[in-house]
């Protein structure tokens, strides 16, 4: 049996390109604000057992969000589908079904009812609907992870514009123009962190 999950992880289960930018970066700051700790698939080393290593990446988190809003992607005017995101949430579902206790899913979309045509199998499933926009990511992620005491979602998109500039200092330091990159994800986890104690503390009125 692997070791209890950490009770604040979240495993995102998300698209990893260039048009899903924005929305990447509102989950991460989102979550770090929320004092919650965002995982990716992209902070494990490539490998024949990437997926074993996936699945343990799962595990050790209590929670996971799978944005299903670009299981398609349009190459050459043809539409491709992406099966990475719905494997990666059967695994999840499979491994809640066995141990309920230590893992709760999410699922997310841009649109209302969507999902019943995508992924028929998940009828009755109520989807968090972002619309497409980091303000609307923001609001679902306050809405799944209520606190007696939060940031706003406003206070919520001051944090989010100003770790959006900050993307290609970050890029800079890095060597990458990879959003996804697991440095510039570990970065921007740790600015979004800094940002949310420096607006948002306990010690000092809300912004």
């Amino acid at each position: 049996m692997p070791p209890l999950p950490d009770p604040n992880g979240v495993f995102l289960n998300i698209p990893y390109d260039e048009e899903f930018r924005s929305l990447y970066i509102a989950y991460i700051v989102g979550l770090c604000q929320l004092d919650l700790v965002p995982h990716l698939a992209s902070e494990i080393p490539g490998g024949d057992r990437r997926l074993s290593k996936i699945i343990k990446l799962i595990q050790s988190c209590r929670y996971s969000i799978h944005d299903l809003s670009r299981v398609e992607v349009s190459v050459a005017a043809t539409a491709v589908p992406r099966f990475n995101m719905p494997l990666e949430l059967g695994m999840t579902i499979t491994w809640q079904n066995l141990h309920p206790s230590r893992h709760s899913w999410f699922v997310w979309e841009s649109e209302p009812y969507r999902i019943q045509r995508s992924a028929s199998d998940l009828n009755g499933t109520d989807a968090n609907i972002h619309n497409g926009t980091p303000e609307g990511v923001l609001r679902e992620l306050s809405s799944a992870f209520w606190r007696d005491r939060m940031p706003s979602v406003p206070q919520m998109l001051t944090v989010y514009g100003l770790a959006e500039s900050a993307l290609n200092s970050i890029f800079v330091r890095n060597g990458t123009r990879n959003p996804y990159d697991r440095s510039v994800f570990m970065e921007l986890c740790r600015l979004s962190s800094s940002l949310t104690t420096f607006f948002f503390s306990p010690t000092k009125p809300a912004v």
